[in-house]
């Protein structure tokens, strides 16, 4: 294997939010990071991390409910180093005959995702540098160069009025976290 896969966040879904919201940020000392709406129907979504470096180590959402579209948070998420590196884990996936189910920009990250043989929802991602609100997804095509990704990626985000570079997010989040350590 020519990169390394880093465990950097999971997801739950919670059906008292407000409790797991104390719970993780008054007891476990986590940061909110993003807190939002995504779906149909709704459903709420809130980012959490200890470190101002990742926008999330922990997710938590509203479950399902439904037919209708819903977050897919219930997941391992892994991160990978670069553009490559992650066409070299899409490669493997697909030759391994699993689908790649969701492949997105969610603007600070590139990720795609699927399923272990167990059905465990698995993302692999790379960092952007750039941060944008979220929850955000926009698809993007890993057979384009990886400028032609990283510009159109940019463009994308320059246009959510959230739009920052990722060390400013960062620094932003550095503050927040020592506020409330």
């Amino acid at each position: 294997m020519s990169f390394k896969l880093r465990l950097r966040h999971v997801g739950l879904y919670t059906h008292d939010m407000d409790a797991m919201l104390d719970f993780y940020t008054g007891i476990m000392g986590l940061t909110v990071t993003d807190d939002g709406r995504y779906g149909d129907p709704e459903q709420r979504i809130v980012f959490l991390s200890s470190d101002p470096t990742e926008h999330h180590e922990f997710v938590l959402a509203d479950p399902p409910a439904g037919d209708g579209e819903t977050v897919h948070v219930q997941q391992m998420s892994f991160l990978l180093d670069n553009l490559d590196d992650l066409r070299e884990m899409h490669g493997r996936v697909v030759g391994a005959g699993i689908n790649i189910d969701r492949m997105l920009t969610h603007g600070n990250a590139w990720s795609i995702y699927f399923q272990d043989p167990n059905g465990n929802r698995v993302e692999c991602y790379v960092h952007t540098p750039w941060y944008v609100t979220q929850p955000h997804g926009h698809p993007f095509d890993l057979s384009q160069s990886n400028d032609e990704i990283m510009a159109m990626t940019e463009a994308h985000c320059r246009e959510d009025a959230g739009f920052m570079m990722a060390a400013d997010w960062e620094k932003k989040m550095a503050a927040k976290m020592g506020a409330t350590a």
